[in-house]
């Protein structure tokens, strides 16, 4: 049999509102995670170890750094016929608006996958995960599918936040409600554990079938639907229509998978990667999570104490405790300081002597964490410079709040990216 010709479209031009102030200069696939990574290195990693080398990446919020980040990464060889290559939103003859939604940004490129694949591969830009594609496309292809949507089982108490699906007992889908709310729906939406055994899942009380916003279309039937209609998003127009008209199947997954769309689902998502066996492993040597190399030093750690912590290469930590915590690539962390349960993004750059010293004239702090800071749940983004003796551990118990050089969300304080704080203050 013939391997299948697939092409790839990740969509990454999400906003990522709910992620602010992380996504207040970058777009949400360009999110930093693991002190080294980016949320978009996860699907093309995926992509490359599943075989499939011929992708397109749709962007178009702050895109700059997300567009410099997949240039200076993944380059294939002249000699072959594989790519990655960036779709922005443009307007043209045709086309004078920006992407409406999921099913529009594909329409407004169906000119550059007519001649790569008679499947396409639609994947979101800013998911955590490990899947090979390749299984997912010979079940579409072994069900007669014309759409599959990759499904994960889910407890009705998250239900909601998700599309939810119903499938029949060969896994084709009967039902799709996205984002169900009402009780009765939820109830009429609920899936009997038999149809997990059928893939050798196990329930654990999880009684309801979401989608991953992963999708196989055979080209032509892709073509067909965003030709034929208006429809500016997938789940909440495209599929729904499709279920009455087309065979749509259900992929059933049962790994890890987490839809980082909030500060705290970020947060949880980052501090679990520190703990001795984390649900998402990037230790895994089979399939490795592809980043752009930046040929840094290895962490120096001077007579600290750490305790459950990533530290990222180029980092330096004088004398200090650093617990339950990510530092990340190029990170300075000062003398005396106390860290639990930090997300550390790192720095850019590592700043030189000369430059240590003009901050010393203009009353800045350099870029990292000053002297005997104590800093506890929180997420400090790129270039942030922490003073000394500076407090941010959120004890008012603040959910929500922006302040000067810092916001609060889900109670997570988060210090934006090149934000300045001065010594002696508490947050």
């Amino acid at each position: 049999m013939a391997k299948p010709k697939v092409v790839t479209m990740i969509l990454a031009g999400g906003q990522g509102s709910r992620l602010y102030p992380l996504t207040q200069q970058r777009s949400k696939p360009a999110v930093p995670i693991a002190g080294k990574f980016r949320l978009i290195d996860i699907p093309i990693s995926n992509c490359l170890h599943s075989g499939y080398s011929r992708i397109y990446i749709c962007t178009q919020f702050s895109a700059e750094s997300l567009h410099r980040h997949i240039f200076l990464t993944y380059r294939f060889s002249i000699f072959s016929r594989d790519f990655i290559t960036i779709l922005s939103a443009q307007q043209t003859v045709d086309n004078r608006d920006w992407y409406q939604g999921t099913a529009d940004a594909v329409r407004q490129n169906l000119q550059f996958i007519q001649d790569h694949g008679d499947y396409v591969l639609i994947l979101s830009g800013d998911h955590l995960y490990r899947m090979d594609y390749s299984k997912f496309v010979e079940y579409h292809i072994e069900k007669g599918a014309e759409i599959s949507i990759g499904v994960i089982p889910v407890s009705e108490q998250v239900a909601s936040q998700f599309g939810v699906m119903k499938v029949d007992e060969d896994s084709k889908i009967t039902t799709f409600q996205e984002k169900p709310t009402k009780e009765k729906e939820l109830n009429d939406l609920a899936v009997p554990e038999e149809a997990f055994a059928t893939h050798n899942i196990e329930a654990k009380g999880r009684t309801h079938l979401a989608s991953m916003g992963i999708y196989v279309f055979n080209r032509e039937v892709l073509q067909e639907l965003l030709n034929g209609t208006s429809y500016s998003d997938f789940g909440k127009e495209v599929i729904p229509f499709a279920i009455s008209n087309k065979k749509v199947y259900g992929y059933f997954f049962d790994g890890y998978w987490e839809d980082i769309g909030t500060i705290r689902a970020f947060f949880d998502a980052q501090i679990d990667l520190t703990k001795p066996l984390p649900q998402f492993n990037f230790y895994d040597e089979s399939m490795p999570i592809y980043t752009h190399p930046r040929y840094l030093p290895g962490a120096k750690v001077l007579h600290a104490s750490t305790e459950n912590a990533i530290l990222g290469d180029g980092s330096i930590i004088n004398p200090s405790v650093i617990k339950n915590s990510i530092i990340g690539a190029r990170s300075s962390v000062g003398t005396n300081c106390h860290l639990d349960h930090v997300v550390m993004m790192g720095a850019d750059y590592i700043e030189t002597p000369e430059e240590r010293t003009k901050n010393r004239k203009i009353g800045r702090p350099d870029v990292g964490i000053g002297d005997n800071t104590t800093i506890s749940h929180a997420i400090i983004d790129k270039n942030a410079r922490i003073g000394k003796n500076v407090t941010i551990a959120n004890e008012r118990n603040v959910d929500y709040e922006e302040g000067n050089g810092y916001v609060i969300r889900d109670g997570i304080v988060v210090i934006p990216k090149d934000a300045i704080i001065p010594d002696g203050l508490v947050i």
